[in-house]
């Protein structure tokens, strides 16, 4: 026996794995080997199974039968726009629209490029399909059908369709765009964000008219409210406070003591403030750095939302700043000084070799940050913007519901909405991060 194989004939695969033994457990066993292994293991189960039981028999009938969601559904509208123009209405629906249509044309256009970048370089590309995509989102798509259920009327029914129709057929129209649109989809994007605040009245095109005394069109955000402004302080922030993050990290490993000794004020007197006060000194200090004019022209102070996004933009920026400066410091040095000796210059060995890493590694810790400043919209409230959660204490102060204690029905709403979007934001976290095989590769 020369203790060689190639005597033996080939198995195809799938006959070859019908041989081997199934790595799934029948129910009976899985529940013996994870629940019932041993007997203090089995005492566990029960007790937390009872426990279980009892807290999901509790919230069903808090749910179903003793909660009185009739202030809720009369302050619906509130919850979504807070005190936004009832007359005005039309401008959500259409600026939501727009923002929609265009931003699943950017999806398509990222995906067709990326399919064809990876059809060119001999890769493998796998297209998820509509399934997919809906078990991604299905936290959203609870929120979506639990609202639905509160609403009276069947024209949120029918704005939901139209979203939904205008979504499958941006995603479509994507792949199709020119391919000067398609290998620039980020501003197919810009572009939609863009229309989105001119229809509410709150773009540059707005601003620029009012600078000039040319009238108010539109609806300003001082006017928006619930989760509408809660989503868009969010968005806002996060896409502020990312370019500052990177470049303040950056300033802190720079060589020059300037920029170096900013960056750590920055990040070190922000990090030792807590959100709260830096919302305070920008409702009462803030005004005291914009002029009253430039050039001759009248400028009116900053809103009370512009100042919340100012404090909410600095203070997230300096915590992405030392997120960003953890990943930095997790490339070894060894790649930048063999990218310098082969001629590249500094700019782009942090283009293209570290800060690709550096991103790539702290996404866990940076979507964790984006989460926090989600949640960290809640303390709007206390500068007496109305946004979601303010809504839910206006709701209570109402003549109808006043005194009757409904708070234990409007805060679990609220923080309904609240965990839909952090969990969204999570799961599309780690999404991301399987990816990109962080952790595995």
């Amino acid at each position: 026996m020369t203790g060689r194989l190639d005597f033996m004939p080939d198995i195809p695969p799938e006959e070859e794995a019908a041989w081997l033994p199934s790595a799934r457990l029948a129910p009976r066993q899985w529940l013996r080997e994870n629940l019932f292994l041993n007997w203090w293991n089995g005492v566990l189960t029960v007790v937390f199974g009872v426990l279980l039981l009892y807290l999901g028999f509790r919230v069903m009938r808090f749910v179903f039968v003793t909660a009185e969601w009739e202030i809720v559904r009369r302050n619906l509208t509130n919850f979504m726009v807070g005190r936004f123009p009832r007359e005005d209405l039309w401008r959500v629906w259409c600026s939501t629209f727009a923002l929609l249509l265009f931003g699943t044309m950017a999806a398509g256009a990222w995906h067709a490029t990326g399919a064809e970048r990876a059809a060119e370089a001999g890769l493998d590309h796998s297209t998820p399909s509509w399934s997919d995509r809906l078990k991604r989102f299905w936290p959203v798509i609870m929120l979506v059908i639990v609202l639905l259920t509160l609403t009276r009327s069947i024209g949120p029914l029918l704005v939901v369709i139209g979203a939904v129709a205008i979504a499958v057929a941006g995603r479509l129209l994507g792949p199709h765009l020119p391919a000067f649109l398609r290998c620039r989809a980020w501003l197919v994007l810009l572009i939609g964000v863009d229309l989105w605040l001119e229809l509410l009245g709150a773009g540059v095109v707005h601003w620029l008219l009012s600078l000039v005394g040319l009238g108010s069109w539109g609806v300003g955000w001082d006017q928006w409210g619930g989760l509408h402004l809660t989503l868009f302080v969010t968005v806002t922030g996060i896409v502020l406070a990312l370019p500052i993050g990177l470049l303040a990290a950056l300033a802190r490993r720079s060589t020059l003591p300037a920029l170096r000794t900013l960056s750590i004020g920055y990040i070190e007197f922000i990090r030792g403030v807590p959100l709260i006060t830096l919302l305070l000194m920008g409702q009462f200090m803030l005004g005291f750095f914009f002029p009253k004019s430039i050039f001759g022209i009248e400028i009116s102070p900053p809103s009370d939302v512009t100042r919340a996004l100012i404090a909410i933009t600095l203070f997230t920026g300096a915590y992405v700043a030392e997120i960003v400066r953890g990943g930095l410091q997790a490339v070894d040095r060894g790649q930048a000084e063999a990218a310098l000796a082969v001629g590249l210059s500094t700019a782009k060995v942090m283009r293209f070799i570290v800060l690709p890493q550096a991103l790539r590694a702290v996404i866990p810790a940076m979507v964790g940050q984006f989460i926090s400043l989600f949640k960290d919209t809640s303390l709007l409230t206390v500068i007496g913007v109305l946004d979601l959660l303010n809504v839910s204490e206006v709701a209570n102060a109402q003549g109808a519901f006043l005194g009757r204690g409904l708070a234990s029905v409007t805060l679990p709403f609220a923080g309904l909405i609240y965990w839909v979007g952090s969990y969204t934001m999570s799961r599309e976290s780690r999404r991301l991060e399987h990816k990109l095989g962080v952790g595995e590769r």
